[in-house]
């Protein structure tokens, strides 16, 4: 055997060791275990519960409550924050005061904090608010999605937390949704990689590592896509339709390792997330082998009996959820969950087997954080906190996240020195650019944002000059304030920047009755229109909300979404042509309230009687400078089972400025037995490209990629003509 063989042995070796010594353990920690001490493994409180009271600097863990719930409960898991953010010292103290009591019980199992990191350390003051996922896919650039993972992940592991609830993989399909802006877009493959990549930056290889952190899939499956666009509502899906839309991310997430999945809040065709046997055991941890645990989403265990009612008690509804596959419940203000699981396994409601096999599972977790090695943050990683070239990535993720809509007439960019008026609800606040888990809950308290943040109104004059800005809010976000300074403003300016959208929220309060933009909103544009003086309008909003007159009454449309602390700075940059912009739309932007539908819809959704309305397509985004497409190559005309075809083009920047131009691969199946989408897109690159530069982009494709979901809910894919799309330029072949 060759040195290299026998060094690749070697590890090898070591690599199949290391579990196997897991394995084993985990088993002689379950044979100490009694029943109580592994119901409280399954346990997980929210902070309160161990609160002395006091929010953000004031708040203090009571030591007597702590004790209670270490040791009389022995809870495996704590989550949360007391009401808003804390610094990275408190945090310290917080996670060194559990793990302390941990150390006192018997087995000295460590506790698994958790904290919803959704776009960076969001509840750790002075960290780097990152653009929300929307944003983030809106790049097009999985670079960039790993970059925030990293980010995400360095962040709150030096904050002393092990666990992160992110990211969600539910696919964004409904733009009602008030958790939209959580997603990734509503393309399964973009929503899949930008989500793999994501998991990979805050995983690396092994999530014990300095500065990473356990991911968490969320929310398993079908929470995005309710019936009503209502949080937490019911949804009525198919097999079919979950396997061709709603799970493939999720499967994605367990083959890039994701150690724990947080379960649907609402429901499936009547059965609740919680409760749904099928998607617990039978596909998650049945046909995709995974190993981790899930964990239940707040309260909604308890839910099976109060909110649900599939279960006529609440011992029941323990019963249920544990026999259904839940591991862990987020009771999460109590120890009810523990008491009802100890009496149900006693009564026999629940097997022996089942509770060794969901403690099996969190050991496992504990043991690949890396918590029982370090259980406690260390206090150098206070000064590892924060890095120079977190503030730069996050500017450079905000930037490309920006997608230009229009531009009539080449109004944008604007010169430097422009007088302009700056005005609409958005335009001076941090809050809407980050939206909800910012801070706290909602992300609403502006008081909490860092205070050299700039909003869209500082970035502007900053850039453009205090003496060529004015700035007249005109309305809040649903109610017109001092219209008339804001007309009076808007006559003394060459161009006017109104920046609408939504305030800042999260969940259930995020839910709204009218897709439509608010109508003060849409008043207030209107008037400005009026003065005859070009409207630039800057779109701050968690949903693409429906824009009526908006669209029509602007010259040049910036979709900002949620951009992040920097979004102020980057979106003045590409107002003035600092930043070329090259953002791209991750969803379809609707025309109207209702009727709306993505890209991929069949084709009897854009018929003569029945079109296919969108104020912006799937993929659109304009840039300063112009892109032409040439070249179309697919490497043969005849594709056997189980080969490949290449598919080449060539990409020219055609203007006077470098940009970046993303190139989207779309294959339409033309005839099969279950109607197909008439596009489904297959494959995207993002590309840098100098004036007068060209360069060739190839993309493969497989026989799976070419594959759907059959009548016999399996994939497959049959034979016949497939017609491939980049750009305007198309070509054909066959599936032999």
């Amino acid at each position: 055997m060759s040195r290299i063989g026998f060094l690749l042995l070697l590890v090898c070796g070591v690599a199949a060791a290391q579990p196997a010594a897991r394995e084993a353990r985990i088993e002689a920690l379950l044979k100490q275990m009694t029943l109580e001490e592994k119901a409280g493994q399954m346990t997980q409180v929210t902070i309160d519960v161990v609160s002395a009271g006091g929010a953000g600097p004031a708040h203090r863990i009571d030591p007597a409550k702590l004790a209670v719930a270490i040791q009389k409960y022995g809870v495996g898991s704590i989550l949360n924050v007391n009401g808003e953010a804390y610094t990275v010292e408190q945090w310290h103290g917080i996670i060194n005061v559990i793990q302390d009591e941990a150390a006192k019980t018997r087995l000295k199992i460590p506790v698994l904090y958790g904290v919803d990191s959704v776009h960076g350390a969001n509840y750790t003051h002075g960290a780097a608010l990152l653009p929300q996922a929307i944003s983030i896919a809106a790049t097009w650039n999985p670079a960039l999605a790993r970059r925030a993972g990293e980010i995400s992940a360095h962040q709150t592991r030096a904050s002393g937390i092990p666990w992160n609830f992110y990211p969600v993989l539910d696919i964004g399909r409904n733009p009602v949704w008030p958790r939209f802006w959580e997603t990734f877009g509503e393309d399964v493959l973009l929503a899949s990689r930008m989500g793999r990549d994501y998991i990979e930056g805050m995983q690396g290889t092994d999530p014990a590592a300095p500065f990473k952190v356990v991911a968490c899939l969320k929310h398993y499956a079908g929470y995005s896509l309710p019936a009503n666009g209502r949080d937490r509502t019911p949804a009525f899906l198919d097999e079919r339709a979950m396997r061709q839309y709603v799970l493939p991310p999720f499967e994605m997430g367990v083959k890039a390792g994701v150690p724990t999945v947080m379960v649907n809040s609402g429901e499936i065709n009547g059965i609740p997330g919680h409760a749904n046997k099928w998607l617990l055991t039978d596909v998650l941890k049945g046909e995709w082998g995974f190993q981790g645990f899930t964990v239940s989403d707040w309260e909604d265990i308890k839910r099976l009996h109060t909110r649900d009612r599939v279960a006529a008690t609440p011992k029941e509804a323990v019963a249920m959820a544990v026999n259904a596959g839940m591991d862990m419940s987020m009771v999460p203000l109590d120890y009810s969950f523990h008491e009802l699981l100890v009496a149900a396994v006693r009564e026999g409601l629940v097997p022996q087997a089942r509770i060794d096999d969901a403690v099996r599972r969190i050991l496992r977790v504990k043991l690949q954080s890396g918590i029982f090695e370090r259980p406690k943050p260390e206090a150098a990683w206070r000064r590892e906190f924060d890095r120079p070239e977190f503030a730069r990535a996050n500017l450079e993720m905000a930037r490309e996240s920006l997608v230009l809509l229009k531009n009539e007439g080449g109004l944008l960019p604007l010169k430097k020195g422009t007088r302009v008026l700056v005005t609409g609800p958005a335009a001076d606040l941090l809050s809407p650019l980050n939206s909800g888990w910012t801070l706290t809950w909602q992300g609403d308290q502006e008081r909490l944002y860092p205070r050299e943040k700039l909003t869209i109104r500082g970035a502007v004059e900053e850039l453009n000059g205090k003496v060529a800005t004015r700035f007249a809010p005109g309305a809040t976000f649903d109610k017109l304030t001092d219209l008339n300074a804001a007309l009076k403003a808007a006559g003394e300016a060459d161009v006017i920047i109104a920046a609408l959208g939504e305030k800042a929220y999260c969940e259930t309060p995020g839910n709204i009755g009218d897709l439509t933009l608010d109508e003060a909103q849409r008043t207030l544009l209107h008037e400005l229109a009026r003065t005859g003086k070009p409207v630039v309008t800057v779109l701050v909003e968690g949903r693409p909300r429906v824009l009526r007159n908006v669209a029509e009454e602007s010259r040049a449309i910036l979709l900002a979404m949620t951009p992040g602390v920097e979004g102020g700075r980057a979106i003045a940059e590409v107002l003035f042509g600092e930043v070329n912009p090259s953002g791209k739309l991750p969803f379809t932007y609707p025309k109207t309230p209702n009727g709306f539908t993505t890209y991929d819809h069949k084709p009897l959704e854009d018929t003569h009687d029945n079109p296919f309305w969108r104020e912006f397509e799937f993929g659109h985004g304009l840039s300063y400078t112009t892109f032409a497409y040439s070249d179309l190559k697919v490497s043969a005309k005849r594709m056997r089972r189980g080969g490949t075809l290449e598919i080449s083009v060539t990409v020219r920047n055609t203007g006077a400025r470098a940009g970046q131009e993303v190139v989207q691969l779309y294959v339409s199946d033309l005839y099969r037995s279950v109607s197909p989408p008439v596009r489904e897109l297959k494959g995207f690159a993002k590309v840098a490209l100098g004036p007068g530069e060209s360069r060739a982009v190839s993309f493969t494709l497989r026989e799976a990629d070419l594959a759907f979901v059959g009548l016999d809910n399996r994939w497959a894919a049959e034979a016949g003509a497939f017609r491939v799309r980049v750009a305007n330029l198309s070509d054909e072949f066959v599936l032999e």
